[in-house]
């Protein structure tokens, strides 16, 4: 069934939402040298360009295109800039290179012709009947994967030289702390909702739905993230070479890249180095680890331990009496956790107690996504987004797991307790820690 909508107040609270994040866009791009505009810092991935003429192309087509269906603007950039890629190797990931990519000039034109358009339709008076504009369902869609895409080109940025960056003037620089205990914190047994319920969020991805019911049974689980400091134990003691710590899968893997690790390395005589965002720094010990779901899984054998579940980590976020952030009711600010933008690096962990869970569990949203052993698949009964059929669809293959959590670079809104991530199993680039638990 169609609806009309044409809610002043949502126009304007998505007017502001939109103007904010396009305005933090431009900041990031604004951290690139014009040198590194071509640049390809992660081989996995495009290049950054790319990212500058996706992100108005997806707002195309999934309105003008999708809804409105408009003529288009500029149809090869359309089709060019339509989507990003996930390969699971290097060859796959040549094969969707461009030999010549347009100029920013030409990229910046369709951008402001895109977004020029885009704010007249939220003026419009008023929308166009549509069932994807009810509750302006597809204009939070376009806003969540501006936001998304923030923190992709963020981590893709981190792994530009620094000196094709240019560090902002607020730059602050994170110490180092003394690691504290890792103790465990007890969870207890109980019945858990995973998902979101209907008409719960603004809005919400098709993966979030429908909501399923999971009974979970008692469990320990690490007060803290690991941190590098903890992870150099497996290191040190060989864990690397060791297959028994590994899946066979893992271990082939490992055995068959020979890669350097994109956030830490040992470097004689100055001992073990960190890739911070803008600088080279000394390995900060009470940080957590960055690693892949592989080193994460080998580091919970190395230590007699496992990840959780994505319903085992809910649980322990959200408590038996789900609250809507593990700290309680209060909304997110700086105080409960490092999201949002506020730091450039990751913090020492525990540096939230004011978004610690009632039991002592600390980090849980923030300072990294975690790691659960929950493969990506749809809950029962999904059904894929009309608006944007591939977004999930598309990584329900068993080499995607589950994160919780966040990051430093995530937005906010992004924070709520449905919310799924997922990556692949041996994907190094992006900000993702863990935690151990014990059944």
């Amino acid at each position: 069934m169609k609806t009309a909508i044409c809610n002043s107040l949502l126009r304007d609270e998505l007017k502001t939402a939109f103007q904010a994040a396009l305005n933090k866009t431009e900041q990031l791009f604004a951290l690139v040298h014009p040198d590194a505009y071509n640049e390809r810092p992660i081989p996995l991935r495009h290049p950054i360009v790319f990212y500058e003429g996706h992100l108005p192309a997806f707002t195309w087509n999934t309105l003008f295109g999708k809804v409105l269906q408009r003529e288009s603007l500029n149809p090869a950039f359309d089709q060019l800039f339509a989507r990003g890629i996930d390969p699971s190797d290097q060859d796959t990931a040549n094969k969707f290179g461009h030999p010549q990519w347009p100029s920013r000039a030409a990229i910046l034109d369709y951008k402001q012709a895109v977004y020029s358009q885009f704010f007249d339709f939220l003026e419009a008076k008023p929308w166009p009947e549509h069932t994807l504009l009810k509750n302006g369902y597809v204009l939070w869609l376009i806003l969540e994967h501006e936001r998304m895409h923030q923190e992709t080109l963020l981590y893709i940025l981190h792994q530009l030289p620094s000196a094709l960056k240019q560090k902002p003037t607020d730059f602050r620089p994170v110490q180092d702390t003394p690691i504290p205990h890792q103790a465990m914190v007890e969870v207890t047994a109980c019945t858990v909702f995973l998902g979101a319920q209907n008409n719960e969020f603004d809005f919400t991805w098709d993966n979030e739905h429908p909501r399923m019911e999971s009974s979970i049974d008692a469990f320990l689980m690490d007060a803290y993230p690991v941190t590098n400091g903890q992870f150099l134990a497996f290191i040190e003691a060989g864990g690397y070479e060791r297959p028994e710590f590994w899946t066979p899968e893992a271990w082939q893997w490992k055995t068959s890249h020979n890669q350097t690790h994109p956030f830490f390395w040992r470097q004689s005589p100055e001992g073990w180095l960190l890739k911070d965002f803008f600088d080279v720094i000394p390995l900060p010990l009470s940080w957590p680890v960055y690693v892949t779901h592989a080193e994460a899984l080998a580091y919970a054998r190395f230590v007699g331990k496992d990840l959780p579940t994505e319903a085992e980590w809910h649980r322990a976020a959200y408590g038996d009496t789900p609250r809507p952030y593990p700290w309680g009711q209060e909304t997110p600010t700086a105080d409960h956790g490092n999201f949002g933008f506020n730091h450039w690096s990751p913090m020492p962990v525990g540096s939230y107690p004011k978004g610690a869970t009632p039991t002592g569990l600390y980090d849980m949203l923030g300072n990294g996504w975690e790691w659960t052993s929950t493969p990506f698949m749809p809950f029962p009964g999904f059904q894929p987004s009309e608006a944007y059929p591939q977004y999930s669809e598309d990584f329900f293959d068993g080499q995607h797991y589950v994160l919780k959590g966040g990051s430093q670079f995530t937005d906010t809104r992004l924070l709520r307790h449905s919310f799924r991530n997922w990556f692949y199993w041996h994907y190094p680039y992006m900000y993702a820690t863990f935690r151990c638990i014990s059944r």
